[in-house]
């Protein structure tokens, strides 16, 4: 027998649960009965095999397939695979026998050949989904041409299985079925019964024939009734707990069958059906009655308590002494009615807006039902069209007489050949895409060698880059000294030398024209249009402004692979920016040129709440008033960035902007108006964020967040104190170079001042202070105490070498520029000047403006004497 537990997927409304369920395949009539337990007399409902298809898709779940009816789907799922394969084995094989059995169409049909069954097999790591029809033409199928058997789970199928106990997929209350309370109630009596007697009372009054006239109690697709699926449940359990079931089988047999006192038996039974039907219904005329009559008491009860209502006012009215109470209680019941009037007419008015909604939703419901007509109509022509062409394909089938659709022997001959042909050409193909696979593979190995060697050579190519830049850099250096080391070279040794750095010194235009290899890889220009290597007056700047950004380049070119990289990618796998350690450590590593510009956007906004229109509001007031500033504004816009090519001209199309962003400043902080090195601040913004308001807000963010107060007032009296907070740094960070300035009286402060006041601008080549203004924007002015401290740090060994004070300042004008790993100055600044806490810089701050204030104040004071001594001198 093909019997065991299934899982059945029911739904119910939004809800979809799994219910454990005993199979049992019906091979008389070819239906799937299924039963809440495997001691169940009644099944719950059945499914018809002989129309339906299976299927069994991967996206579904392990163990879960689905049998499709044409009313309905069912879900099934097995124990495991194993078992899923061999209950669709074993379906498709018995529905054959019975389409064979029953002769329900001819041989050859094309009806049989268009029944899909889906399996999955696994082969090591990968998976594939097969899908194979059975075909055969023969009356007997051999299923090892298309798959072999799968070997019988005795753990989950078979009438063993009967005998485990079920595998609960869900509580026992969730495996009750309430769609069928009637055979429920049966089984239930029959299980907890479970004896033969009961069953053979004539007084029980759940008999088998009941499931016959309660045809309610099954599935929709449940055609026949309930005697053959209990007739293939026969057979006995190893327990002996089937025994009384079965006897009861037998027994209905014995009732259905010819025996002469079965029809008493049935008769007397139905008399006593029909009697409890009629009590039935007495039962519900009686409660009908008894809601009935409830309702007329409660009707009773409201007039009761009106009439004594009514009773009590006429009392009052009655007793009332005087005509003047008398008149209160007519004003009142007058008031009462004038309220009941206007609730009347409320109700009145609400009564017209329903009768006019309920109108409007009666036209709503008479056209869906119209348009549910029409769609009934269609069905109905379209169930005709397939009728007809069903009853036709039958005839066609069925009629042997006509010679058209009679199947011969040379027919069936001509279907095999051509079956064998395709075949052939399944092999054909399984070997073609074998061979496709291996020729891929090939392909992509060949593929990921070149990519390799690609990248091999990208990296050799780099390196032979670096080391050209630092051969071409010591080439310059080289020329420099030697024209530096021996004043007493003949003339023409000399201008050999002055030949060979001015030719160095140019660009080759050609060969950047041409397009070919060139292992120079120094641009005129960045990305931002800053010049690599700066036009100074003085030769000798130049050259080492070459030399620098030759060097700058093979340190890029060096660490391309290894940091700039794998930096990149971290920036790239970055989604929405939020505040973290994570997102401080890669902006203090400098921001991709790509990534600059949204990063900054983000900062500024987060700090500086964009006013909508006031950037708009701003210009429109610096067109029709002219701001003291205004003057001072145009002197300094050829002065901004003369090293850029987007300022170097008065043409340029950032000068107007700059224009517009300095005054939109001034007016927007009257307390600052304009200050110098507000220009460059601001140009450097607009080349980042491009936008004249996004640079606009980035201005003020620096001054009005970044910077302390009155940084850039008149008196600049907070850059005077950050002087003084640095000198102090500075002797407890480096103590050595400190004592080397008070050796030879060197004031810091006439470099540092201009470096604090605009952020290195002007100072830094331009892919440092791009890093530095990263971290300045993200954390504050802290960092340009970091980053001064570690220009320092960086070039103290050549300061502590030089030991006259002219020498020294000379130095100091254009050390900043020599810097060329932007690595290892970050590293110095952010790694090895640590700790440098917010609060001490506060804190020194504090102390020194105090100090500064008092001297100050004294200076004033010494001035007012002087004054007043002067007046009292006279002229």
């Amino acid at each position: 027998k093909l019997c065991g537990y299934l899982n059945k997927l029911g739904i119910k409304g939004p809800i979809k649960t799994w219910k454990s369920r005993w199979f049992i395949y019906d091979e008389n009539k070819c239906h799937l009965l299924y039963y809440r337990t495997a001691q169940d007399i009644n099944p719950l409902g059945s499914i018809e095999l002989s129309s339906a298809s299976f299927d069994c898709k991967m996206e579904n779940g392990e163990g879960i397939f689905e049998i499709r009816t044409p009313n309905r789907v069912f879900t099934l799922k097995a124990i495991s695979k194993q078992a899923m394969m061999y209950w669709l084995q074993q379906l498709q094989m018995r529905r054959w026998e019975f389409c064979n059995t029953k002769s329900r169409f001819p041989v050859g049909s094309s009806q049989l050949v268009n029944e899909p069954l889906a399996g999955r097999t696994s082969s090591g790591i990968q998976s594939c989904l097969f899908v194979f029809v059975f075909c055969s033409v023969v009356d007997v199928v051999d299923n090892e041409d298309f798959l072999p058997l799968v070997k019988t789970p005795t753990e989950a199928v078979g009438l063993k299985a009967a005998s485990l106990p079920a595998p609960q997929a869900s509580t026992a209350l969730q495996n009750i079925s309430l769609k069928h309370p009637w055979t429920e109630i049966q089984n239930t009596v029959f299980n907890i019964c479970g004896s033969k007697q009961l069953w053979e009372n004539n007084e029980n009054v759940f008999s088998f024939d009941e499931v016959q006239e309660h045809p309610a109690n099954l599935d929709e697709e449940q055609e026949a009734e309930v005697e053959a699926g209990c007739a293939v449940k026969e057979g006995t359990l190893e327990d002996g707990r089937m025994e009384p079931r079965l006897n009861w089988i037998r027994k209905a047999r014995w009732r259905t069958s010819g025996f002469p006192d079965s029809r008493e038996e049935l008769s007397r039974e139905r008399n006593q059906m029909d009697k409890v039907s009629v009590l039935q219904q007495q039962i519900l005329t009686l409660t009908e009655e008894v809601k009935s009559q409830k309702e007329l008491v409660k009707l009773l009860h409201k007039a009761l308590e009106a009439a004594q209502q009514e009773k009590r006012v006429s009392s009052m009215y009655l007793t009332a002494a005087e005509d003047k109470d008398r008149l209160e209680l007519v004003r009142h019941k007058v008031r009462q009615i004038a309220d009941l009037t206007s609730r009347l007419e409320a109700l009145e008015q609400e009564k017209k807006e329903l009768e006019q909604i309920l109108t409007l939703r009666d036209s709503h419901i008479q056209e869906l039902k119209e348009h549910v007509q029409l769609l009934m109509e269609k069905n109905h022509a379209k169930q005709e069209v397939i009728m007809a062409l069903t009853e036709q394909m039958a005839r066609e089938l069925s009629d042997p007489l006509q010679e058209d659709n009679t199947i011969t022997a040379e027919t069936l001959y001509k279907q095999q050949e051509e079956i064998e042909h395709l075949k052939d050409d399944i092999d054909a193909y399984k070997t073609q895409n074998q061979f496709l696979n291996s020729e891929i593979h090939q392909v992509t190995r060949l593929w990921t060698s070149v990519a390799e060697n690609e990248k091999a050579l990208l990296m050799k190519c780099a390196c032979l880059q670096a080391r050209n830049c630092q051969m071409e850099s010591k080439y310059l250096m080289v020329l420099r000294k030697l024209q530096e080391a021996v004043p007493g070279l003949p003339s023409s040794h000399a201008e050999l030398v002055k030949n060979l750095i001015q030719e160095a010194l140019q660009w080759d235009a050609k060969e950047e024209a041409e397009g070919s290899f060139n292992l120079n890889p120094v641009s005129e220009y960045d990305e931002y249009g800053f010049m690599t290597v700066p036009d100074y007056e003085i030769e000798d700047w130049k050259l080492l402004a070459k030399i620098q950004a030759l060097e700058i380049k093979s340190n890029k070119l060096r660490s391309h692979e290894v940091v700039e990289k794998p930096l990149r990618d971290r920036w790239n796998s970055i989604g929405e920016l939020t505040v973290s350690t994570e997102l401080k450590s890669l902006i203090r590593s400098g921001i991709p040129v790509e990534h600059r510009q949204r990063v900054w956007r983000w900062i500024v906004s987060r700090h500086c709440s964009h006013l909508p229109d006031h950037y708009q509001r701003l210009l429109q007031q610096s067109k029709s008033t002219e701001h003291p500033a205004c003057r001072q504004i145009e002197l300094d816009l050829p002065r901004t960035l003369t090293n850029n090519k987007h300022f170097s001209s008065p043409t340029s199309q950032l000068i107007p902007k700059l224009r517009r962003v300095l005054l939109a400043f001034s007016w927007h902080n009257p307390a600052i108006g304009y200050c110098q090195g507000l220009n460059r601040l601001a140009a450097v913004a607009l080349l980042v964020l491009e936008n004249e308001e996004s640079a606009f807000w980035c201005l003020v963010h620096i001054v009005e967040n970044l910077m302390p107060p009155d940084y850039y007032s008149d008196t600049l009296i907070t850059s005077q104190v950050d002087q003084r907070v640095f000198k102090d740094f500075l002797s407890e960070k480096l103590p050595r170079l400190m004592a080397h300035f008070e050796q030879y009286q060197i004031d810091v402060s006439l470099i540092t001042f201009n470096w604090f006041l605009v952020a290195f601008v002007d100072s830094l080549v331009s892919d440092i202070l791009l890093r530095v203004w990263d971290a300045f924007l993200y954390e504050g002015t802290k960092v340009i105490f970091r980053y001064a401290l570690a220009i320092f740090k960086y070039n103290e060994e050549e300061i502590l070498r030089i030991h006259d004070s002219v020498e020294i300042y000379q130095y100091l004008r254009f050390f900043t520029r020599m810097i060329m790993d932007g690595r290892k100055l970050m590293n110095i600044a952010f790694n090895d000047l640590n700790p440098f806490p917010m609060k001490l810089l506060r804190n020194r701050r504090s102390m020194h403006r105090e100090e500064l204030e008092a001297e100050l104040c004294e200076l004033e004071q010494i001035k007012a004497a002087y004054v007043k001594e002067r007046a009292e001198q006279g002229p």
